[in-house]
């Protein structure tokens, strides 16, 4: 009879979690990931599998609350579609001045480093990008209907547009750009949908 877990499974995802958003995937070892959960790497390995997939779990996971946390955001009536677009929008562009550290997002630092050698976390990424733009297009299509955003415009092409951008001041901010230019990109974007 197999023993029962004798740890927080959450609590060691959340370590996990943070050792390869610090260090990258390449840059994070199983001795690292010991350290950072108190695990011993036979109790990781038993539990998870090897670094891969204990990345594509932990990964995975980041990558639905990244989702939940936008719908979140964005779920409402569509008389305030447009203010929970503007918050969302300005809120990427704080959050990321706020990460003096740097280390960007899971979800960016997972695409850049991993999507083009592990189709996996190439088709994750992916669709999280979709269930984004998805979300962003909801909310645009509130806004037409509230007769905030011009009717005629095209709700996916203008979500995909916000969601280069969102990404964009995740990445410029990730290089060090200041808070005042992360914002100023936030409020142009905004600026430039097609109000009536």
């Amino acid at each position: 009879m197999a023993r029962p877990r004798e740890f927080d499974e959450g609590s060691v995802l959340r370590a996990a979690r943070g050792q390869f958003w610090s260090t990258g995937y390449a840059g994070t070892s199983m001795d690292g990931i010991a350290a950072a959960t108190g695990l011993g790497k036979g109790s990781l390995y038993g539990a998870f599998g090897g670094k891969r997939a204990l990345f594509h779990r932990v990964f995975d996971d980041y990558c639905t609350q990244v989702v939940e946390r936008v719908r979140h955001d964005l779920d409402g009536p569509d008389d305030e579609a447009f203010a929970r677009l503007t918050a969302h929008v300005r809120a990427v562009a704080s959050a990321t001045a706020a990460d003096t550290a740097h280390r960007g997002c899971l979800l960016a630092k997972g695409t850049a480093e991993l999507a083009e050698h592990d189709p996996a976390i190439a088709a994750r990424c992916l669709r999280t990008f979709d269930a984004l733009q998805e979300l962003l297009a909801a909310d645009i299509q509130a806004c037409q209907r509230h007769n905030d955003i011009n009717a005629d415009a095209d709700p996916q092409q203008l979500a995909a547009l916000l969601l280069a951008v969102l990404r964009g001041i995740e990445a410029l901010g990730k290089a060090g750009k200041n808070t005042e230019t992360l914002h100023t990109i936030a409020d142009t974007a905004l600026a430039v949908l097609p109000r009536p």
